[in-house]
């Protein structure tokens, strides 16, 4: 059997990344993440896996996020038995992660089934907390820099080694070495200047690069504190409230270090800071444990209180979450989903929106089909809950928070390379962002890159 590639997701989308790599004997899956955006994606997720779940002999997480580790359950449901390797901080946020999707996906269902609004007679869960809770004992955690052996072939002929990527807690870029091929993938690459983690680690010796493109056709504003400052002081001033979608695992404690350090320095009023996420609250604690014990991946100096701007409110029930959606004094919200696509923050916005002293404030990235998205390009009606709500609010984006590396920072990690690699996937972006990127790195690196299709298999020996 031939060694070979193939792209099951992360293909003209952000999101859904599933990289398979067949050798002789072993099969090894990087990263199972779930499609989110739009509802032709979403039903992808609906879809059998396209190779039998019990064939493979590993799967390698890069990292927390849900369009990275969001499809396990729904694996080990079609009979996924394999280790899932990750780091210690990436296996930590993934039982998070995957424990809130399933309590969000149960509670949408049901309310979708008392609300009427669902086209399905009995809406039902992609998968429940009991998926979850079968998968989570097949995370492997694993060491950065020491190669694990993949499979049972003796002498081994798969090792997967991992490396610090930069963008969240325990983020790795991973590679494999595969029949004597080098194989490198990027998962989703961090910053030079992320205020809270090191940066990513040099691209090694690798014969196929895949490189992730979600900012391949843009590069980073420098000063985002003025930006947001700006909107905050606006919508503060009028009496309103300002609510942050946030990704729960990282853009939130970003977000609050920010919000600290513009109150402190006056450019903000000090008003309270609610954070209304069960898995951003549980997020929150995560990097507060890795501050504590010193974590590798976490820059010297910074403090333990790094994330209270000073009056620093936890929500977790949901008797406190509903008196957000009319808090009636100035105050800020920071929620998750990042891009409103599910989770309690769809609330506050059904509620808040149509108020024109209120803000809502965009931090990152936000993916075609989404809500976010639609805000983004100035929809003045949004659907939620069945319902379409009027958008007055207003509605700023505050581009610069984004934990991925932009396109400039993109070409320099992969210039890293100690020698060329034979060809560069260009993955996990948007169509033109991907294509834009290919361009850079053929004119600037003179190295073949591609963009491939979803499902393409590519040979790699």
């Amino acid at each position: 059997m031939p060694t070979t590639l193939q792209f099951l997701g992360g293909t003209g989308t952000v999101t859904g990344s599933k990289f398979l790599v067949r050798g002789a004997h072993t099969s090894l899956l990087v990263d199972a993440g779930l499609f989110q955006g739009l509802r032709d994606l979403r039903r992808r997720n609906w879809e059998p896996f396209p190779f039998p779940p019990d064939d493979l002999d590993a799967v390698a997480l890069t990292h927390a996020h849900l369009d990275h580790c969001g499809y396990l359950p729904a694996l080990g449901r079609q009979g996924l038995t394999a280790p899932v390797y990750a780091t210690v901080g990436t296996a930590s946020l993934a039982a998070l992660v995957l424990r809130d999707s399933a309590a969000l996906q149960e509670e949408d269902a049901a309310y979708a089934a008392r609300a009427g609004f669902s086209r399905h007679a009995q809406p039902a869960p992609l998968y429940d907390r009991a998926d979850v809770e079968r998968v989570l004992p097949l995370l492997t955690p694993v060491e950065p820099g020491v190669p694990v052996p993949v499979g049972r072939d003796q002498p081994v002929s798969v090792q997967v080694t991992f490396h610090p990527a930069g963008h969240i807690l325990g983020s790795t870029f991973v590679s494999v070495t595969v029949d004597g091929r080098a194989v490198t993938v990027s998962g989703d690459l961090g910053r030079g200047n992320h205020p809270l983690l090191q940066p990513p680690a040099p691209l090694p010796a690798s014969d196929v690069v895949l490189c992730e493109s979600t900012y391949g056709d843009r590069d980073h504003p420098e000063d985002v504190d003025a930006a947001l400052a700006a909107v905050l002081r606006r919508c503060l001033g009028r009496g309103g409230v300002a609510v942050i979608p946030a990704f729960a695992v990282d853009r939130t404690e970003v977000v609050l270090m920010a919000l600290r350090r513009l109150m402190d320095g006056g450019a903000i009023p000090a008003v309270p800071v609610f954070v209304d996420s069960p898995m951003a609250l549980g997020a929150l604690a995560v990097y507060r444990q890795a501050l504590v014990e010193g974590s590798q991946d976490i820059r010297p100096g910074v403090g333990y209180d790094a994330f209270d701007p000073g009056d620093l409110r936890e929500v977790h029930d949901a008797d406190g979450s509903r008196a957000l959606n009319d808090p009636g004094f100035p105050c800020v919200v920071v929620s998750a989903s990042g891009m409103a696509a599910g989770g309690r923050v769809v609330h506050h916005l059904k509620h808040l929106l149509p108020d024109p002293r209120n803000a809502v404030v965009l931090v990152g990235f936000q993916a075609a089909g989404t809500r976010g998205r639609a805000l983004q390009e100035g929809a003045r009606e949004l659907k939620m809950h069945g319902r379409y709500v009027p958008v007055r609010a207003e509605v700023a984006s505050v581009e610069g928070f984004s934990v991925h590396a932009d396109a400039d920072e993109l070409v320099a990690w992969l210039s890293t390379a100690p020698h060329p690699p034979e060809v560069v996937y260009l993955v996990h972006g948007e169509p033109s962002a991907s294509q834009a990127l290919a361009a850079r790195v053929r004119a600037e690196l003179g190295w073949v890159a591609v963009v491939p299709r979803d499902g393409e298999i590519v040979r790699l020996d």
